[in-house]
């Protein structure tokens, strides 16, 4: 499975390492991921997601529901 936030789409990005002496190599920058199991007390079931941290957070703040309501929205999320 990739390496993919569920509910916001956050993916890796690419960057360079650079040396002291300014040389550049390509390495990779991961999104933080976590997999966490979530109740959702509207459908009466729990599901595990693989999201950021920062969506955590947006859970954390405004709910699960939410969340999940504007990811199926913007596409990141499907039912």
């Amino acid at each position: 499975m990739s390496r993919v936030c569920e509910l916001t789409g956050k993916k890796a990005m690419v960057g360079n390492n650079v040396s002291h002496a300014m040389n550049k190599t390509k390495r990779k920058f991961d999104a933080n991921l976590i997999k966490k199991r979530f109740y959702i007390p509207e459908e009466d079931k729990w599901v595990t997601l693989k999201i950021s941290t920062s969506a955590l957070k947006n859970i954390n703040k405004l709910g699960i529901s939410a969340v999940m309501k504007k990811a199926v929205e913007n596409g990141f999320y499907k039912k």
